[in-house]
């Protein structure tokens, strides 16, 4: 038997940004008028970019927070083309903004059926409550991530700063799962 390789997609990455200077938010809604920005029911300004299709909240203390991005690379480009973009309107940032990747959203598939009525005896730091949820939720220690484990094969792993602990994190629960005999490949 031969086990597959988990294919393993990169969904969403949240990224916030610190550009250490108070922002015109009114300027930045007159200079792009597609942008939203409604302060009496959010304090942001929404700030969408088409590619990388990513949408950036900006608000007036001069924060950022990037997500929509499917790589940290993607991410990067997207806050750079949004200060481009503002500083070539005339909105003045002066310093490169300082970016720190928050949060890793994937999924993965193992290719195999997950036996989750007995995962909660064989690992620890896992909660299982089929009449609340479908899925197991797992949370690893080293990479530091949180699983929902589903047993059909699939997961989704949250928590991660960067998109190798993603796959570190995958092979990690995969091999975790065939040691103790909890995933089963057709």
């Amino acid at each position: 038997m031969v086990k597959p390789e988990p294919s393993i997609a990169i969904q969403n990455i949240v990224a916030s940004v610190s550009l250490n200077q108070k922002i015109d938010l009114q300027k930045i809604v007159e200079e792009f008028p597609k942008t939203e920005y409604n302060p009496d029911v959010f304090p942001g300004l929404v700030f969408r970019l088409k590619k990388p299709k990513t949408a950036t909240l900006i608000f007036g203390t001069g924060k950022m927070v990037c997500t929509g991005a499917k790589s940290e690379k993607k991410s990067k480009s997207a806050i750079a083309k949004v200060v481009r973009q503002l500083r070539r309107k005339g909105i003045t940032i002066k310093e490169k903004p300082k970016v720190i990747i928050q949060n890793i959203v994937a999924s993965a598939a193992l290719g195999g059926e997950i036996d989750l009525e007995n995962l909660v005896y064989k690992l620890d730091r896992i909660m299982y409550e089929p009449e609340q949820f479908p899925g197991a939720v797992y949370r690893m220690s080293e990479p530091r991530v949180v699983f929902l484990i589903f047993s059909a094969g699939k997961l989704v792993c949250v928590g991660a700063k960067k998109e190798e602990q993603v796959y570190e994190a995958v092979a990690k629960v995969q091999s975790i799962l065939e040691e103790k005999e909890l995933i089963f490949y057709p």
